[in-house]
């Protein structure tokens, strides 16, 4: 078991070091010479079973205690924080139930084939990333490394959305919650007065900028880690690190609590969701499909780029995962349960997110209306419109049905002088807005929180809910860093505990640097513009490695003697032609972008009290290709 060769014999004679996965000639009877347009390999399962070992090594590889766990694994890696807060987000942004539509049809063609791949070929070889790539092909045996550097860094700053979640749930055990209301500030002459700043816009962004990220005005201006995210953050890892300490018996348990915790209260949280008043339009609104967006070469790589995120796909975690399950295991099966249940929970946590985004739009388009009003009685008062224009008194209740006609029916003359002195409330726009920026889940999230009968109650279980689902993510994380770190050096696996403590101080050292005041525009940086790039490039060459250079022919044989059963020719298809193209044409399409188009964040001006949307200094780009550059390298070097 200490060396990186399959751990189960596969011929009837002992293995040497040489030996092949399993050999085509045994398997197809003729060479993998690619006769794609021969019928499938339809050789009766008694001549397969005929080539069935007739001996297993006997390893000491750890495994799951059962099939619920190995499942709640996958799925818990798979879902998770951005489910919530991204999906409903670019749905909204990119034609709403045609971004759903997209999304399918890529999750049907090519995420799906590739998530039965990268489960089945851990399963088969019982190896983490990169001894699974490196006998696959061992040309782009790098690919494993690559996917194993890409996992660590994204852990670093997945970490700190799970230790801003951690922060608020800390928070929630106070009534009123202190989001819910501006702070006083001390004055000498007039005593305490609200914070000028926090009254300019809403208690709850002021809350997130101000005290919870106490961010800067620009990236350009950083600082000292934040005193009280540096506490949130090593109160994270230790979680991290007791649940996984000792290795799959420890990972299994917590997995119990963290996924199945997670689910009882998000449909708590749903139910309550659908309830509010305005829930119905932020519903409409999701299933309202813009049909130009289907033509949408943006809308398009968006979906992409959301789908192998989201999903997970090229970090290495599912096969690690799954390398911990007999050789048996109907991997299908599996890969087709985890690909449904994040599809469900995404189409499900979007119903809850616009529902509560329709609440939150139904509210800001009233209080809009009431400052029209407002507007109309000061050109009134002023003698710039005819007193007869007086708004009656019962037009300030339910404003945002009274007012609209009030105005349709006033003379064209009125609605063009009162025009340029007034805003747009329409609900659309209104949803729009509750819809920008980074910290959405978290702003949306307390804002509907504040309003809640029993809001102390709400936030805490809504809070408990986001840090179960980033955990259940972050350890399926971790399983991709210390898998390949155990199968590569063999010494490890006698020493679990040692190196999960070492990886997790390691990695939270490197994630304190995305907690000063400007680390939250750095974690924008990499998630929005960097993490897609070399995903995209790995996933290519792991298509590749498989469908092209293995062999996809000997890979649905392997899979056959696996389930004893034939198997649908369409996955030879799409992963020899489908994948690889999407996936190429995806990749050029975001290069182009990165080079034609200039990369923005939101960020918070102090001055107005409100977010700005703001070009990335021009070393951005440089940092972005260096880190591509140095995940990347690997896989030329491995090659050399």
């Amino acid at each position: 078991p200490s060396d990186s060769k399959p751990v189960i014999a596969t011929t009837s004679a002992p293995p040497t070091e040489n030996a092949k996965v399993l050999p085509t000639e045994e398997l197809n009877g003729e060479e993998h010479g690619m006769d794609w347009f021969n019928e499938e390999i339809e050789k009766p399962l008694e001549a397969i079973d005929q080539d069935e070992p007739k001996y297993e090594y006997v390893t000491d590889r750890p495994s799951w205690a059962n099939k619920v766990e190995y499942l709640m694994a996958q799925v818990g890696y798979s879902v998770g924080l951005s489910t919530i807060w991204r999906f409903p987000y670019l749905c909204l942004h990119n034609g709403g139930g045609s971004f759903i539509i997209i999304y399918i049809l890529m999750l049907i063609l090519v995420g799906f084939p590739l998530l039965v791949m990268e489960i089945a070929v851990g399963q088969r070889m019982h190896q983490g990333s990169i001894g699974v790539w490196k006998n696959m092909s061992p040309w782009f045996g790098g690919v494993g490394y690559s996917s194993f550097m890409v996992c660590f860094i994204v852990g670093l700053y997945y970490s700190v959305l799970m230790a801003w979640s951690l922060y608020y749930l800390v928070q929630s055990f106070q009534s009123p919650l202190p989001w819910s209301l501006c702070p006083l500030t001390k004055n000498s002459s007039f005593g305490e007065k609200g914070d000028p700043e926090c009254s300019r816009t809403t208690s709850t962004t002021y809350f997130w900028y101000r005290h919870v990220l106490k961010t800067t005005d620009e990236i350009e201006l950083g600082g000292l880690p934040i005193v009280h995210l540096s506490a949130s953050l090593l109160a994270t890892w230790l979680i991290i690190c007791i649940c996984m300490i000792k290795g799959l018996k420890s990972t299994g348990k917590m997995l119990y609590v963290s996924v199945f915790l997670s689910y009882i209260i998000f449909i708590c949280v749903l139910i309550r969701s659908l309830m509010l008043k305005g829930a119905d339009f932020g519903i409409k609104s999701l299933f309202a499909a813009q049909v130009p967006a289907l033509y949408s070469v943006d809308v398009w790589r968006r979906t992409g780029n959301h789908l192998f995120l989201s999903m997970g796909s090229g970090f290495g975690s599912f096969t690690a995962i799954s390398s911990y399950v007999p050789r048996s295991n109907n991997c299908i099966m599996d890969a087709s349960a985890v690909a449904l249940l994040n599809l469900v929970i995404s189409l499900t946590a979007t119903l809850f997110v616009f529902a509560t985004l329709g609440y939150l739009a139904t509210e800001n388009s009233e209080k809009c209306y009431l400052k029209n009003a407002e507007r109309m009685m000061n050109l009134v008062t002023a003698g710039v419109l005819p007193p007869e224009l007086r708004l009656p008194e019962s037009l300030y209740q339910h404003m945002s049905y009274t007012y609209p006609r009030w105005f349709g029916n006033l003379p064209e003359g009125a609605k063009v002088v009162a025009l340029p002195y007034l805003s747009n409330c329409d609900l659309s726009e209104q949803l729009k807005e509750v819809m920008e920026g980074p910290g959405v889940a978290f702003v949306a999230f307390t804002e509907i929180i504040a309003v809640f009968s029993g809001s102390t109650f709400w936030a805490i279980i809504t809070f408990v809910f986001l840090v179960t689902m980033g955990l259940s993510t972050m350890q399926g994380i971790l399983q991709g860093i210390i898998t390949p770190l155990q199968d590569t050096f063999s010494c490890l696996r006698r020493h679990t505990t040692l190196l999960t403590v070492s990886v997790c101080v390691a990695m939270f050292l490197g994630s304190c640097f995305f907690v000063q005041p400007s680390g939250s525009y750095y974690v924008n940086l990499l998630d929005d513009y960097w993490a897609s790039l070399p995903l995209f490039l790995i996933l290519i060459l792991e298509n590749v490695s498989m469908a092209w250079i293995y062999g996809a022919r000997r890979f649905l044989a392997d899979l056959i003697i696996i389930l004893g059963r034939p198997i649908s020719p369409i996955f030879r298809w799409l992963w020899c032609f489908v994948s690889p193209f999407v996936l190429l044409v995806l990749l050029v399409i975001i290069l182009i972008h990165l080079y034609v188009k200039p990369i923005t964040y939101m960020a918070w001006n102090s001055s107005i009290s409100n977010e700005e949307l703001r070009n990335y200094p021009p070393w951005g780009k440089v940092l972005l290709a260096l880190l591509t550059v140095f995940t990347i390298l690997p896989i030329p070097a491995y090659f050399l």
